[in-house]
């Protein structure tokens, strides 16, 4: 068994694994890269590999960093299935449509500028049209359920806890005579996130690929992380300011509403108008909220004791239109605004930073990991300028970072799905991680007498065993 690593390696982001065993080619992720926008074309819209030779696609879950290259490996010729939970077909289907309108307006955006250059225009990397096709090619597997994705390999998918349908990876392989299992954890969750199961922990794997996005950073307990937030509302709210929220469309939109909805039902908050502003974050609440038997006890309970739904509330509106997202910004009064990206890179979030970001009644809280190079980062860094469409800005909102709300795992429940693996362990690969991370995990490994870790790069491979 060999082990590609075309994306994700030594990097958070484009997770893209290529394994070769029994002579099949199976394919772990098809994620976009995020990062400088001239270096992010060219990387996706070329394969390292040719995707007519891959046999088939498992993937963790539908966040783009991890989905967003599929309708282009389907473009270039690949026809097998990809497998994945119903949920993560539903989600990953929106998501990747929406991928593809982006990537339409962004080609146009940039061939206005080429041809005032006199330069030759560009083609979006896929279109909306395109990424639609993706959907015929899922075959979905509910966790637990046992498949053969290629020769010698049954595989499963138990509950990452990161996202709706999020999961990790498990093959159990048969080749040359030797049988072993070998685990992809997906992005890992974390416990007690609001609506989700925790992550399922590693079963006597033999070898564990594993993610380290929060390597060397501890996270908080999520319920301080809800408290913590729940001071930043109230503070802005009270020297009538917004609160404006870049959040991922799917995961961080619905874990932050239902935080809300906690906070005004238990009385902990003065109920003011919150709006989720992105027509693909309302796509994916809709799928959230029909599947419901993903949710934990904890939000089954919330549910049932108050007979009211976790991600509907009074003072809750779902916004479609770019007339009502623009008539956002003509009001004054206190409000909390949720708008993809959740790194601060298109959508109308930069309409909503661009219009309060220079007043210092507003927040801007940051509530993930924010890429290097992205406006998320800047503004996580507190910089005194910013560049929105172009133009600078002054910030004097104030910004709030709370990293407790996370969907990845800190370093100490990296500690701990690592140390669950048992001590059959052959050896540990970290990837999704930049070497910050990975250095401080892997001295926590080592403290631990862990099994021989990995940290490959990009283009390298493993063989195993």
């Amino acid at each position: 068994m060999r082990i590609h690593f075309f994306g994700a390696a030594q990097t958070v982001t484009g997770s893209k694994y290529l394994i070769e065993v029994n002579g099949r080619h199976l394919l772990l992720e098809c994620g976009f890269f995020q990062g400088k926008r001239g270096e992010t074309y060219e990387k996706n819209l070329k394969f390292p590999f040719n995707p007519t030779t891959v046999d088939a696609v498992i993937l963790s879950h539908a966040h783009i960093d991890h989905s967003g290259n599929l309708p282009n490996l389907i473009k270039k010729g690949y026809e097998g299935k990809i497998y994945a939970t119903p949920a993560t077909g539903l989600l990953a289907d929106i998501m990747l449509q929406d991928s593809g309108h982006i990537q339409e307006a962004d080609a146009e955006y940039v061939n206005t500028k080429r041809a005032r250059k006199g330069e030759p225009p560009i083609e979006p990397i896929y279109t909306q049209e395109e990424a639609k096709h993706v959907a015929s090619h899922f075959e979905v597997k509910e966790y637990n359920q046992s498949f053969s994705p290629i020769d010698g390999v049954t595989a499963h998918l138990v509950d990452a806890g990161h996202i709706l349908g999020s999961a990790a990876v498990v093959l159990d392989v048969q080749e040359n005579g030797k049988k072993y299992r070998f685990w992809f954890s997906g992005d890992i969750g974390r416990d007690n996130l609001p609506l989700l199961n925790d992550p399922v922990m590693p079963d006597n794997p033999d070898y564990l690929m594993m993610e380290c996005t929060y390597g060397d950073k501890p996270h908080s307990d999520p319920e301080e992380a809800y408290r913590e937030f729940r001071d930043v509302v109230a503070r802005t709210i009270k020297r009538g300011g917004k609160v404006i929220i870049p959040a991922f469309a799917v995961g961080r939109t619905q874990e932050i509403v239902y935080s809300l909805n906690r906070m005004f039902s238990d009385g902990e908050l003065k109920p003011v108008p919150v709006f989720v502003d992105s027509p693909l974050a309302v796509n994916a609440s809709k799928i959230f909220r029909e599947h419901t038997e993903y949710f934990d006890d904890e939000t089954q309970k919330f549910i049932h004791q108050g007979n009211h739904p976790a991600l509907d509330f009074p003072m809750l509106t779902y916004i479609q239109s770019v007339d009502e997202s623009k008539k956002l910004n003509e009001r004054r009064d206190p409000m909390i605004i949720i708008s993809a990206s959740g790194m601060a890179e298109n959508g109308r979030i930069l309409h909503h930073l661009a219009n309060n970001i220079e007043d210092a009644k507003n927040t801007v809280t940051i509530v993930g990991w924010q890429a290097p190079y992205t406006l998320g980062r800047r503004l996580a860094d507190r910089e005194r300028e910013v560049k929105i469409f172009g133009e600078e800005y002054q910030r004097r909102a104030e910004i709030a970072t709370i990293g407790g709300l996370s969907a990845h795992a800190g370093q100490d429940m990296l500690v701990r799905y690592a140390r669950a693996a048992g001590s059959n362990v052959k050896k540990i690969i970290l990837v999704h991680g930049e070497q910050d991370a990975e250095s401080a995990l892997v001295q926590k490994f080592t403290e631990n007498n862990f099994a021989p870790v990995e940290y490959p790069m990009e283009g390298s491979f493993i063989d195993l065993p």
